[in-house]
């Protein structure tokens, strides 16, 4: 009789969270578009309260989250306890999820490690939720940034008492929400010696300049490009919710596809919708 109990217990939890899903998918409320421009739309809200979008409606997410290193942005508090930024990431990465296609891809562009305000395994620990979610690992892209120059902090100079050590890079995570093999056929737009380079695993380009940007962390167009083309269609359904300074959004006009940015900030949304602008004008021959 308690097995009984247990199993019909589980049950009823199961048909709860169903229904709750499909409560979500069905349910959106109509937000306006702080701007749209060809197949690319903003939407200055937040993530994590935002119904923009049906569930299982994304073929893939590029998005770089917040580091929790003190960045001073404009509405975002990027200086929390370790314990409640993981919280976070669990929530934001928990509606990823959920919108993704079954055979929806996830670039997430975050740091190995980080030393400022303590030691801690971010990439290590951030898969590490995504797999408990559901998300299934496919592989790592290593960017080499070259930004070695930059670092101030060497913890116990020419000592071994408490040195630091910091590798230059940042960590691209592939990760797949049911199957990695896509169900439909679609146009791929990689030449061969991109798709040589790229199924590379490491990467080297420079990162972004935060002045011409205007932005305390952007990222390279590059990026987002190199992971759309690699791993998407043209054509394909492409969201960045933290979007920043629009990188993902650009990526997407110079490659065909649909791209959804979000962002709580509006000043960032303003910079994101600035560039596209500028981008559109630029290439005016190759968006006809």
């Amino acid at each position: 009789m308690r097995v009984e109990g247990e199993m019909k217990r589980k049950t009823e939890e199961v048909e709860i969270k169903k229904t709750t899903l499909r409560k979500e998918k069905t349910h959106l409320v109509r937000e306006e578009p702080f701007f749209q421009l060809l197949d690319q739309t903003i939407y200055k809200t937040d993530f994590l309260t935002t119904k923009c979008m049906p569930n299982s409606s994304i073929d893939l997410i590029i998005t770089s989250p917040p580091y929790n290193v003190d960045i001073k942005y404009g509405s975002f508090d990027d200086k929390i306890s370790y314990d409640t930024y993981l919280s976070f990431t669990k929530e934001w990465l928990r509606k990823c999820y959920r919108l993704l296609k079954d055979d929806g891809r996830f670039c997430l562009n975050i740091p190995l490690d980080k030393n400022k305000g303590g030691q801690q395994s971010v990439y290590a620990d951030m898969v590490g939720i995504a797999k408990k979610i559901g998300f299934e690992y496919h592989s790592t892209v290593v960017w080499n940034e070259q930004n070695i120059s930059r670092r101030t902090a060497w913890g116990s100079w020419l000592s071994a008492s408490a040195p630091y050590v910091i590798a230059p890079v940042e960590m691209i995570v592939i990760l797949y929400k049911k199957q990695w093999k896509k169900k439909g056929k679609g146009i791929s737009d990689t030449t061969r010696d991109e798709f040589m380079e790229w199924t590379n695993g490491v990467w080297t380009f420079s990162g972004e300049s935060r002045t011409k940007i205007k932005h305390p962390a952007p990222f390279p167009v590059q990026l987002p490009r190199r992971c759309m083309k690699l791993f998407s269609y043209v054509g394909d359904t492409i969201l960045d919710p933290f979007l920043g300074s629009g990188s993902t959004l650009i990526a997407c006009m110079q490659t065909g596809r649909k791209g959804i940015g979000i962002d709580i900030d509006e000043r960032y949304c303003a910079i994101a919708k600035r560039r596209l602008i500028i981008e559109s004008e630029s290439n005016q021959p190759r968006l006809i």
